[in-house]
């Protein structure tokens, strides 16, 4: 029995295509590109599912800091953006960007910044002192920060006596909080240009100065005030409300959103689904699950949703505990407003088309 036992254990180690925990495949914060120090977390191995490109998290502005699923049909929309953005600054590939916050990079997402030829680097430790000697001694082109760091750490600098060391030409920028407007000055005061980048880890980056860097952004009507409005990206509503002027954004007059006076929006959207390309609709209720498990946007299908239609509809309509919905509310149709929902959706078919599966972990149907 024993020389049987070894043989069999033998071939089920040589034979098997379940992998051991050293033969399985890693993801480090390296591959991710945010292998820098923050003192907001810890490093904590995770077993992350193939259906993912990669986890990241909210930024806790809000709320309780978030898990973020980032999927695979995203990256290409978020390769798109950096290439606008970069376009748009006149930043060439070859530029050396320093990320003063490490999980800023996955709103680009790494492959993105790759694609540029953007190189990124980080902070020894995430501070001042460590910002202010990394930026004298290496004189990064761009730097990526929020900008009440930036600032004092701008003014900290030049009272130490190290303001002729800075780099003469710097574009900053600024993004995980509102605009520090006190910032304008003080970069100004050293040569630097400074630009306002708003998204989320959710969604990726959303608009530079008040211009949309997406195709599917839209704007709703806003709890906050006739002079806010929601916006809203591929169908999906941000939770954001912002002023939208004819005068212009402080970075760029073209630019009509004020992303610097933002306002969190209550009550909060939700999003019904009128209509979908699809052919059944428990690939739309799956996939309103998963949008809110990785994305915490709240999605419902209408009891007369419409299979087979020409494009997706969503409608948004506020969500009161305890109210009923209106019979109507702002509407959006695909395929270019829809975008980042469609993907959504489009990845929880791939998942279910290929998902994959364990022998010791098998779901009785």
């Amino acid at each position: 029995m024993s020389d049987d036992l070894d043989r069999f254990e033998e071939l089920a180690e040589t034979l098997s295509s379940a992998p051991s925990l050293a033969e399985m495949p890693r993801r480090t914060l390296e591959d991710k590109g945010i292998a820098g120090p923050t003192a907001a977390h810890v490093i904590e191995e995770v077993h992350t599912p193939f259906n993912l490109a990669y986890l990241t998290f909210t930024t806790g502005s809000s709320a309780f800091q978030n898990i973020v699923g980032v999927v695979h049909s995203e990256i290409e929309g978020r390769c798109e953006v950096a290439r606008r953005l970069f376009q748009a600054l006149g930043i060439a590939a070859g530029r050396r960007m320093l990320v003063t916050y490490a999980p800023l990079v996955n709103v680009f997402s790494k492959t993105a910044l790759e694609r540029q030829g953007i190189s990124w680097n980080f902070l020894s430790r995430s501070s001042r002192d460590a910002f202010i000697a990394r930026v004298c001694r290496d004189k990064p082109d761009v730097i990526l920060g929020e900008s009440s760091f930036v600032r004092a750490s701008i003014a900290e600098a030049k009272r130490l006596g190290f303001g002729a060391d800075l780099p003469p030409r710097c574009v900053v920028l600024t993004a995980g909080t509102p605009l520090d407007l006190d910032l304008l000055p003080e970069a100004e005061s050293v040569g630097w240009e400074v630009h306002d980048l708003y998204g989320c880890q959710e969604f990726g980056w959303l608009t530079l100065d008040g211009v949309p860097l997406r195709d599917d952004i839209g704007l709703a009507p806003s709890p906050a005030g006739e002079d806010y409005r929601e916006l809203v990206v591929g169908g999906l509503p941000m939770a954001d409300s912002f002023p939208v002027a004819e005068s212009g954004h402080v970075c760029n007059p073209a630019g009509k959103i004020l992303t610097y006076r933002r306002r969190r929006t209550h009550p909060e959207y939700e999003v019904v689904v009128l209509s979908t390309t699809l052919a059944a609709n428990e690939s739309i209720d799956k996939a309103a699950r998963t949008i809110l498990r990785i994305k915490g946007r709240v999605v419902k299908v209408s009891p007369q949703l419409r299979t087979h239609a020409p494009a997706t509809e969503l409608m948004l309509v506020p969500g009161l505990a305890g109210a009923e919905a209106p019979l109507d509310g702002p509407r959006f149709a695909g395929p270019v407003a829809t975008k980042m929902f469609d993907d959504l959706v489009q990845a929880q078919v791939d998942f279910a088309a290929t998902s994959k599966t364990d022998p010791a972990w098998t779901k009785r149907r």
